[in-house]
């Protein structure tokens, strides 16, 4: 392989090689074939580059990351493209100011967040970080929650998960039950590290999946002072069990298996993850009314939002193998620190946070259910969402 610069003297370079092959070929019993390509590479932005560019590059971010990480392993965390427009689907509050953050987690991923501080604020404040819906982004519920907890006197970020959102990863549309919990850990080493954070005083939000992301959180990091789960979903156990542990079985589970590795395949051949879609749309008539309360949200512009995954296409299809294989809150009868579930009495959801209550120990665990709410009323309904539940909560724990 030869390889060259095409911008300089190419022309006279190509000619004196088709000289130097028919002179080799002409002398020779053995036959030179000559590829020719070029050394130019364009990155993301569009810039032709030189391997030696790119090269220099390379070397010098590395030197870099070392000298910032003080030891091989450095991070060199990936830009991300923020849109700078407001595009939540919530009101925005003038009781708090208002940015646009980004973090990375321990897998090196690039997390985007939306961070909410108290106007006026001084001194260093306790901190929640939100994630949730599972198939949400930061500009549905986790927001509006994080929002609200920041006009409650506490500093919040709102995160998109890896994979989703603006948050960084590739392949797109992919949750884990390692990486996402690893997610809430990475925002406890962002607020850690702000001026304006008490790093003795961070708690942490999920809602729906990202509850029992958020109780799994718990189990591991112990910087993590309290804990509030909102209508949560145990994402392993109705994967693996169905809903309501309607297909618990170990042919039902083999069953998924072979489909979802039949769809490996396929996706591999194809070059292309295939998407398992989002909320149902059109509604049919019959749906359960759990999937119509769905609809009502992600569908409608109460809840819609472009970036949203229950709102467009979901997530892929194959998302789903480590879900299987991976149960969540096998250690949480072992967290020390505060926590808070939340549940409806009417969601059909309410089985998760009455199985997670029941493996919890210590007098600062709790249950509360809400009288006749649906799981979805607690993602944005303001008259429901016991926010002053969660201040007290909050204060008690992160003070």
């Amino acid at each position: 392989m030869i390889v060259f610069n095409p911008e300089k003297d190419a022309e006279l370079f190509l000619a004196e090689m088709d000289r130097e092959i028919y002179s080799f070929n002409k002398n020779s019993r053995h036959r030179l074939t000559v590829a020719r390509g070029y050394s130019l590479i364009r990155d993301e932005d569009g810039n032709l580059k030189t391997i030696s560019e790119w090269k220099y590059e390379a070397d010098e971010a590395l030197y870099q990351n070392k000298r910032k990480g003080g030891r091989q392993g450095g991070l060199n965390m990936k830009k991300l493209n923020l849109t700078q427009k407001g595009d939540k689907v919530f009101p925005k509050s003038d009781k708090v100011d208002h940015k646009k953050v980004t973090f990375h987690n321990r897998y090196g991923i690039t997390l985007a967040a939306d961070m909410y501080t108290p106007k006026g604020a001084e001194g260093k404040l306790p901190a929640i970080a939100v994630s949730g819906p599972f198939g949400a982004v930061k500009e549905q519920s986790s927001g509006l929650y994080a929002q609200k907890m920041a006009e409650l006197g506490f500093l919040t970020i709102a995160f998109d998960p890896s994979y989703t959102g603006e948050s960084g990863g590739t392949p797109r549309y992919v949750a884990s039950p390692d990486i996402n919990t690893e997610d809430f850990c990475a925002a406890v080493d962002f607020l850690s590290v702000q001026e304006n954070v008490d790093p003795e005083r961070i708690g942490i939000i999920g809602i729906c999946g990202w509850g029992g992301m958020a109780i799994n959180a718990a189990a591991i990091d112990t910087r993590i002072k309290a804990t509030a789960a909102m209508t949560m979903y145990d994402m392993t156990r109705v994967t693996a069990n169905g809903y309501f542990d309607s297909e618990d079985s170990e042919q039902a589970r083999f069953e998924r298996r072979k489909a979802l590795n039949t769809q490996r395949t396929e996706d591999y051949k194809n070059g292309a993850y295939a998407l398992a879609g989002g909320v149902v749309d059109p509604l049919p008539e019959d749906a359960p009314q759990f999937v119509k309360d769905y609809y009502a949200y992600y569908k409608t512009p109460r809840g819609y939002h472009p970036r949203s995954l229950n709102s467009n296409g979901g997530w892929n299809v194959t998302s789903s193998l480590s879900f299987l294989n991976m149960p969540i809150l096998q250690y949480s009868s072992e967290i020390r620190s505060a926590v808070l579930l939340v549940h409806g009495e009417k969601a059909h959801s309410r089985y998760f946070s009455e199985t997670a209550y029941s493996k919890l120990t210590g007098d600062n665990k709790e249950l509360l259910i809400i009288p006749g709410a649906n799981h979805t009323d607690l993602y944005d309904q303001m008259d429901v969402i016991p926010f002053k539940k969660l201040k007290a909560f909050f204060e008690e724990y992160l003070k």
